[in-house]
């Protein structure tokens, strides 16, 4: 039922633009279709980005159509939202019924506001913000810790080598004692990743680096995605867990996707019971849900992703009621969470009402 909406929702917008277009367009009918087909081809390439086709074509035209098809389905939300807008203002008699048929004005207007939007929309998405996050506890550490977090990577056909190259600098520049990555490293294929190299970017990153499973790491094959980190020196914490410095417990706890994946209170069980009481306990785990199942398991602390907080308003609107949280701090009695839009994008590289960033923690020891 929910892929038979999401089909009907995506048809119904295109149907309800394309329509808005064919009258507004002051052109001949043969340029109308010219336009109309061009629409149509943009928003069919999407399913080429989910039927598996682009890792059967030369890298450079998967990455076009990748982009093409991606972004259409953002560009066809503004523009139904926009023509949604203007109809109401029509319908209230404050716009003339003619502005929207066979006018250069208004199609310049729009197709103005629209490219002006997604422009902005990306210098946005590629301005990554830090976020900083500092973290206290009672119980022994062997010193304080400077830790960067992030999420939802999303690296192959869009987000490109380079782009990470920008991002390993980033991390490098915060000194960190350890990298804690929440999953979704890949995006739909591992091909890319291999074909540009991009495990020697992560290689440059001067602070061991661990990783939990998310949900795309299954869409990309998971032996091959759990590969991919072993060459790239990314430790992946699949329903397992690493004593750092015998007073750090970093828990991975394997992508909702898998149904036979432990609970928390299993992943903790297995470990030494005097180790989780004395030790500071991080989980990742990708998708936030339940969270109130850390609280009842006694985490310090859960950085989770996922969700990319809908990447353009209104879709945060969506997140926001189908997660408990579904971006930002939130606390349970004495745990903590942290839930990332993530550091980069599924899709269309734009970010509008939302940001791309990455989080760093300071933990620290307190007298109780």
């Amino acid at each position: 039922m929910l892929l038979i909406t999401l089909l009907i929702l995506p048809l119904a917008g295109m149907t309800y633009v394309l329509w808005h277009m064919w009258t507004l367009l002051p052109l001949p009918d043969g340029w109308k279709w010219l336009v109309i087909a061009l629409g149509v081809l943009c928003f069919l390439s999407l399913f080429l980005v989910f039927g598996g086709t682009m890792d059967k074509l030369p890298v450079p035209l998967s990455r076009v159509l990748y982009q093409i098809g991606t972004s259409s389905i953002f560009i066809l939300l503004y523009l139904a939202m926009l023509f949604l807008l203007l109809d109401i203002g029509r319908a209230v008699h404050l716009i003339p019924a003619e502005w929207l048929r066979s006018n250069w004005v208004a199609t310049g207007c729009i197709a103005g506001t629209i490219v002006i939007l997604f422009l902005l929309g990306n210098i946005h998405y590629n301005h990554k913000v830090r976020v900083g996050l500092e973290l206290t506890t009672s119980k022994p550490l062997a010193k304080d810790y400077t830790i960067v977090m992030a999420s939802d990577l999303h690296l192959g056909y869009h987000n490109t080598r380079s782009d990470l190259a920008r991002w390993v600098d980033m991390i490098n520049a915060e000194h960190p004692d350890l990298v804690l990555l929440a999953g979704d490293i890949v995006d739909i294929s591992v091909r890319p990743l291999l074909e540009e190299g991009m495990a020697e970017e992560f290689r440059r990153i001067e602070a061991p680096v661990y990783t939990c499973l998310g949900n795309h790491e299954y869409y990309s094959h998971t032996p091959l995605a759990k590969k991919f980190c072993e060459d790239a020196g990314i430790q992946v914490l699949c329903d397992t867990s690493i004593l750092i410095d015998s007073t750090l417990l970093v828990i991975g706890r394997d992508d909702r996707t898998n149904p036979h994946r432990k609970t928390v209170g299993t992943l903790l069980n297995q470990s030494n019971k005097l180790t989780v009481k004395q030790s500071y306990t991080i989980l990742l785990d990708h998708q936030p849900y339940e969270l109130n199942l850390s609280k009842e398991a006694g985490v310090d602390f859960q950085f989770s992703g996922h969700t990319h907080y809908g990447q353009v308003w209104p879709v945060s609107w969506i997140t926001n009621a189908l997660y408990e949280c579904a971006w930002g701090e939130h606390r349970r009695g004495e745990t903590r969470y942290y839930v990332s839009s993530g550091l980069g994008i599924w899709g269309g590289k734009f970010r509008i009402g939302t940001q791309s960033e990455y989080v760093v923690a300071t933990l620290k020891r307190v007298k109780s």
